[in-house]
């Protein structure tokens, strides 16, 4: 079956009850798999290790206000059935060579965030080298690499869908646990320190750390691009088929629509709970330990949150849900990372994305090539924390491609028939004007 061909024969009506719709969830989870990696474990808990309970707004307004545009990402893939380098081609604007400047601007942009890979692939290392002291780095660099590749290279949606699940779901509740334990421990958690962390400030000490933690948790600006092709493996594209002006066409679409929101919205829950706990236990212990993750280090000073709140026992359970969590971030990053350059390479007429052929030999070739690159940057900087924020970083200058591009399939490319109520459109605005926000507050506060 070749997954982003739309066919008459793939048409499926869409399920109207709940228990049916949670049938066909899983586009967002897979994303949930990369978010509770590098954003969370890593950039999540240096920010609130370096600024206390002063920006938990900040991630609060990643989490909660980027989804509206993730949705339309997904709405604008199931209603034309176009991938999203295929949809950044059609946009207006300058172009070189028949190839549309967002599309390069992304391979530009998307090349500067494999050093954030890179710092992801050394913490797995740090943490094997923590668990078994006689290894060195470099080889469980090399040992993550290989394994990364082998989980990808012939993974199809169904396989990623499970293992991400798989990956994420017990550390997220360990960590939700440590937060509630941390209660009855010397870091007990105050309302007036919760309120401290919802005052809207941001000090000009940590604006570069809270920009790229803005950048990397909730649903980043590579998420959001990654999401459609998730959305069209899962099927939601094919079981609505092509546009035609016919009710039938319309009610499908909404219907499968339907499905993603929920989709999204479940997801959305799960990571902005993991992601607040990450930042509360950075903030509760290693703010007031005056321990700021980093180096070697990293690993070491991240375990504190677990051992401080739970006890010395945790420090295993730690490394095992560290690696898990770390990995997750890999192993999705590889699996969508494969089908983005691949798309974006076939849009500079390299490849034919539509012939099912050459994309697998296309996404199974650079499913050994990325993790390459990502062990080459780690062992050439050895900066875990630095290479993510540099990611994260990254990504906010993404997410200015990834507003204009959702605004123009709101408003420029979605048919009537699919246009949305206005609590939707409020939606969208309140994440478009709270993205622009983020990054005017942290201007003016620098300044």
């Amino acid at each position: 079956m070749n997954e982003y061909t739309l066919d008459s024969s793939y048409l499926k009506q869409p399920p109207v009850r709940l228990k049916g719709m949670f049938l066909h969830i899983g586009p967002s989870i897979i994303l949930t798999a990369s978010i509770v990696g590098s954003g969370e474990l890593i950039m999540t808990t240096t920010l609130g290790a370096k600024a206390g309970f002063t920006a938990l707004w900040v991630i609060l307004v990643s989490c909660l206000f980027k989804v509206a545009i993730q949705l339309e990402f997904g709405k604008h893939a199931i209603s034309s059935g176009e991938t999203t380098m295929q949809s950044f081609n059609a946009l207006p604007g300058p172009r070189w060579k028949g190839i549309s400047w967002t599309v390069l601007a992304w391979i530009c942009i998307k090349g500067l965030q494999l050093i954030q890979y890179g710092g992801i692939i050394g913490s797995v290392a740090l943490v094997l080298k923590l668990a078994f002291p006689d290894v060195d780095v470099w080889i469980w660099v090399i040992i993550a690499s290989i394994t990364t590749y082998l989980l990808v290279f012939k993974g199809h949606y169904r396989h990623i869908e499970r293992t991400a699940i798989i990956l994420t779901a017990a550390f997220s509740l360990f960590t939700i646990f440590c937060v509630i334990a941390l209660q009855s421990t010397p870091y007990s958690i105050s309302l007036s320190q919760l309120g401290e962390g919802l005052n809207f400030r941001l000090p000009a000490s940590i604006i570069g750390v809270a920009l790229a933690a803005f950048g990397l948790t909730g649903v980043s600006a590579d998420e959001i691009i990654s999401y459609p092709y998730w959305c069209l493996e899962k099927g939601y594209a094919r079981y609505t088929g092509k546009r035609e002006p016919t009710t039938e066409w319309v009610n499908r679409a909404k219907g499968w629509i339907r499905v993603m929101y929920l989709d999204a919205a479940l997801s959305m829950t799960i990571y902005t709970i993991v992601t607040a706990a990450f930042y509360i236990l950075g903030a509760a212990i290693l703010f007031e330990r005056g321990e700021i993750p980093a180096g070697y280090d990293l690993i070491i000073i991240l375990s504190n949150i677990y051992t401080e709140s739970t006890g010395q026992w945790a420090l295993a359970v730690f490394m095992v849900g560290a690696i898990v969590t770390l990995f997750s971030t890999l192993f999705v990053a590889c699996a969508s990372g494969t089908r983005m350059f691949t798309d974006a390479f076939a849009q500079c007429r390299l490849l034919d994305f539509y012939n099912p052929v050459q994309r697998s030999r296309w996404i199974r070739n650079l499913s050994w090539i990325l993790p390459l690159i990502w062990a080459i940057l780690f062992l050439c900087i050895r900066a875990p924390v630095l290479m993510v924020m540099a990611g994260g970083l990254s990504l906010m200058l993404l997410l200015a491609l990834v507003v204009y591009a959702a605004w123009f399939f709101r408003y420029r490319r979605l048919g009537k028939d699919l246009k949305p109520g206005p609590i939707y459109d409020i939606l969208l605005w309140i994440s478009i004007f709270a993205i622009a926000a983020v990054g005017l507050i942290s201007v003016f506060n620098l300044w």
